[in-house]
C-alpha cells in the first residue's frame, strides 16, 4: 500500500533538493531520515517534515506498520514563480513522498 504526503510551495528552488531527494529513494524510512538529518542544505529541513507527515497518514489514516516502511519515490517539483513590485522571481517547489510497505493493495 503507497502513502502520499505533499509539501507545496516551499521558498526554494527545485534543482537544490533534486539531489538530496535521490540519496532518499529507495531506503527505509529510519535510513532516510538519518540522510535529511545531518545534511545542511535547506532542503533537507523541507524534506524531513514532508517523510514525517507521509509516515503519520501511514500510521493514523492507514495502520501501517512505521518499521516496515520504505521510500518509494521522493520528488521536488517546480511551482510558481513570485513576482513582486521589484523586477526578481522568487522560485517555490514542490516535495511530494511516497512510502510503501511493499504490499499490493486491492
Amino acid at each position: 500500500m503507497d502513502v502520499i504526503a505533499l509539501t507545496r510551495n516551499a521558498r526554494m528552488s527545485a534543482a537544490k533538493g533534486r539531489p538530496l531527494a535521490r540519496e532518499c529513494q529507495g531506503l527505509p524510512v529510519a535510513a532516510a531520515l538519518q540522510v535529511v538529518e545531518f545534511s545542511p542544505k535547506k532542503a533537507a529541513q523541507i524534506l524531513k517534515k514532508t517523510i514525517l507527515s507521509a509516515v503519520a497518514n501511514a500510521k493514523n489514516n492507514n495502520g501501517l506498520d512505521v518499521a516496515t516502511l520504505t521510500v518509494k519515490l521522493c520528488v521536488f517539483d517546480e511551482s510558481v514563480r513570485i513576482r513582486r513590485f521589484w523586477p526578481i522571481a522568487r522560485r517555490l517547489c514542490h516535495c511530494k513522498v511516497v512510502l510503501t510497505d511493499g504490499k499490493e493493495s486491492k
